[in-house]
């Protein structure tokens, strides 16, 4: 039996479709169930199983773990990071868990440190100590996180940003659910750490000139100082001050790492990722 957690994520709710897609039995967790049985609808019915658990609540988690071989684990970034999953990693472990497949971060840079890698780098230490099969992945910009972009955009016809024009590395959650659901089923790639990305890296600046392609208008991009940004996005996109700030950190670390694609998605895939134009097409309406 796989466990999911973070299943009403963006990754864990691509993940379930692809399990159900397969027709792989799973047990999805959640501390809303009912909202995760509209979520799977009908389809997922025969195949996936729902249970109410919590992460901060361990005897949920026992119950939630018996009688499974693999989880799943995917959690929202939180200053509770590094307490939560070291626990989860650990009752796992007790509960006869014998693979985790973890979504972290591209590893921890100390010329340009990111305190959330940093979180996941501390939990990838946790993992490694317990054990267990273990199988990270560690994705780069999710395109998803571009629709943050779209109240400005619709709005003001413009987004900001303190990338300059450096290349940054973008990578569909659907893919990196596909890839979650290859390390799930397929022995032969478990126990290894990929970093995955898209097949191309594009800047701010060309994403703006995307997106006037395809909304038949001029949206232009405005590269604030960091402190500019972070202000910004406290203020304005009301965003809690270590989530601004991880924010600023990433886009902060892009000027100073330089980021190319790898063809990590392909190889364990068997097909090319999700491109972000195909992506800007999809999602368009939301920047209209």
């Amino acid at each position: 039996m796989i466990v999911i957690m973070g299943a009403t994520g963006t990754i864990g709710s691509a993940l379930l479709e692809r399990l159900i897609d397969l027709g792989v039995p799973a047990r999805a967790l959640s501390r809303e169930p009912e909202k995760l049985r509209d979520q799977i609808g009908k389809k997922g019915q025969s195949t996936i199983e729902i249970a109410l658990a919590d992460a901060s609540g361990p005897e949920s988690l026992r119950c939630a773990f018996t009688g499974a071989s693999q989880l799943f684990l995917a959690m929202s970034n939180s200053p509770r990071q590094i307490e939560l999953e070291t626990s989860i990693i650990q009752i796992a472990a007790e509960s006869g868990i014998n693979h985790i497949v973890k979504i972290s971060s591209p590893a921890f840079e100390q010329s340009s440190p990111v305190a959330v890698a940093g979180w996941h780098q501390a939990i990838e230490k946790t993992l490694k100590e317990s054990g267990l099969t273990h199988t990270v992945l560690r994705p780069y910009a999710f395109m998803q996180n571009l629709m943050r972009l779209a109240p400005t955009v619709t709005t003001q016809n413009v987004f900001f940003g303190s990338m300059g024009d450096s290349p940054c590395n973008f990578i569909d959650c659907r893919d990196i659910a596909d890839v979650a659901a290859e390390a799930l089923t397929n022995r032969e790639v478990t126990g290894q750490i990929y970093t995955l990305t898209g097949s191309e890296v594009f800047s701010y600046p060309q994403i703006a000139s995307q997106l006037s392609a395809l909304l038949n208008r001029p949206i232009s991009y405005i590269n604030l100082e960091p402190k500019v940004l972070l202000r910004n996005l406290i203020e304005h996109g009301h965003m809690p001050p270590w989530l601004a700030n991880h924010v600023v950190e990433i886009q902060t670390m892009s000027t100073v790492v330089p980021e190319s694609p790898n063809d990590t998605v392909k190889r364990l895939l068997g097909r090319e990722p999700r491109t972000l134009d195909a992506f800007l097409h999809e999602y368009v309406e939301n920047f209209r």
